[in-house]
């Protein structure tokens, strides 16, 4: 069916810049406001970063589609949407929805928004996501990785820098975006339950204040409230696995450039690896992930010592693990329940990052909250997160003399794709270091078959 398009621009409001060509064009449907329009849905045609959660706003372009075309409105984009906690894809969820006309709120238990902080490093995908917001949490900027294992060393120069953030700030940015978007930020309301309530979710909230309870109606909830998360407990869903990361804040070495990060690849401390990531010109903040959390922090202890640094600080978390994909929403009689950031376990198991990836999801989630429950978005980021998951089984069997002869495989046009493709496009970068060092799979396979794992478990 074709569409009557009418071109609808804001008189006072900045356009937005040109698109990135790894940003694609967002998809959102709201409810019409403009004359004539009523019955219909405005699908909203976004051409950059679509949520500046307040700070500015996209000159869109409208279709109108009559009732019965291929994107309706759906009836509950007029009911409330309950966001459980105050999480960073938690106030994203809620500055999407708030934009698309939902009326959205955010429930945090704390009775100040005052997260604990925790430096992150990211690709640049988190700015093509968040625009002026994301800079509001940036620290600094890293510009080289060095790869050490087995005393040998390999340096790869990024052609865009990565970005280091302070995840508390980044929280409060976020915030501040929400409420300016028109979301409710209610804070000192703890999450007790969920129950049905005719055509209605019945939440109970408890007032950290004086202990008193309450009671909040939603047609939506959007669980936000992390790796334990007690809305996906309490909604029916497994308990995922989780792992300790640990991290000091330290002074960084003598002639460390600070924007050069650092990765060491020791098997017998860790299947992953420990980083020194500088989020100033004289500190940073070291760590790693572990599998047990008093072995973790011993680890962390004895590396410290080993490289004669002292810790400022402390850091650490519990990060979800990413086993396979879980379905993300619940629908119940009372309305529907959908998981996000680390309750839903969006996280990227090679690196155990889940910021950008969390932030996706949150996207995926909002477009099937306005779409009757489908996200093409959702079906993109399961794909390069199962892809994640391939590549980690791969790596958590490797030796020490393996990630010796993975350092020294990375040739010169190994190293151009790891400097030009980020660890958020997995299948494009992992397609061109095959094609340009193919004994890098032989590697791999033959870290499998070592070990006797069947690839098509693996896979």
């Amino acid at each position: 069916m074709s569409a009557v398009r009418r071109s609808q621009t804001a008189a006072t409001e900045p356009t937005w810049p040109t698109t990135p060509r790894s940003v694609q064009r967002t998809l959102i449907a709201i409810p019409n406001r403009f004359p004539g329009g009523q019955g219909s849905t405005i699908l909203l045609v976004v051409r950059s970063s679509p949520f500046s959660c307040g700070i500015r706003r996209a000159s869109p372009t409208v279709a109108v589609r009559p009732r019965g075309g291929f994107l309706r409105k759906d009836r509950r984009q007029n009911q409330e949407v309950a966001v459980i906690g105050g999480s960073a894809t938690g106030m994203f969820t809620a500055c999407l929805l708030a934009r698309a006309g939902l009326r959205a709120r955010v429930f945090e238990g704390a009775g100040e928004l005052d997260p604990r902080p925790r430096t992150l490093i990211v690709t640049r995908r988190l700015q093509e996501i968040l625009g002026e917001v994301g800079k509001s949490a940036l620290v600094n900027e890293i510009r080289r990785f060095e790869l050490f294992t087995d005393g040998r060393v390999a340096t790869v120069a990024l052609k865009k820098p990565d970005l280091v953030i302070e995840r508390a700030k980044l929280i409060r940015a976020l915030a501040e975006g929400a409420r300016k978007a028109g979301a409710e930020v209610l804070l000192g309301r703890r999450f007790v339950s969920l129950h049905e309530q005719g055509r209605q979710l019945g939440l109970t909230m408890e007032r950290t204040e004086d202990g008193g309870t309450e009671e909040v109606e939603a047609r939506t909830v959007v669980g936000a409230d992390g790796a334990s998360s007690r809305v996906a407990r309490t909604a029916g869903w497994p308990k995922q696995d989780t792992v300790p990361l640990v991290q000091a804040i330290v002074r960084l070495p003598s002639g460390m450039p600070p924007d050069t990060t650092r990765i060491w690849f020791i098997p017998e401390d860790t299947p992953y690896f420990y980083w020194l990531i500088p989020d100033s010109p004289t500190q940073g903040a070291l760590g790693l992930i572990g599998e047990d959390g008093p072995k973790t922090r011993q680890a962390l202890e004895r590396f410290l010592d080993r490289q004669r640094l002292t810790p400022v600080e402390f850091q650490a978390a519990r990060i979800p693990v990413y086993r396979r994909w879980v379905p993300i929403r619940r629908r119940l009689r009372g309305g529907d329940v959908y998981l996000v950031g680390d309750a839903a376990g969006h996280v990227k198991v090679t690196t155990v990052g889940g910021i950008v990836s969390g932030f996706r999801g949150a996207l995926g989630v909002a477009e099937a909250i306005l779409n009757g429950g489908r996200s093409r978005k959702l079906s993109v980021l399961r794909r390069e997160l199962d892809l994640h998951l391939v590549v980690r089984k791969v790596m958590h069997r490797f030796s020490q003399a393996e990630y010796s002869q993975l350092v020294d495989l990375l040739n010169r046009p190994a190293r151009r794709d790891l400097e030009e493709h980020t660890r958020d496009e997995p299948g494009q970068l992992l397609w061109r270091l095959c094609l340009h060092q193919p004994r890098l799979l032989l590697l791999g396979l033959r870290a499998l078959l070592a070990r006797g794992i069947s690839l098509r478990r693996t896979l």
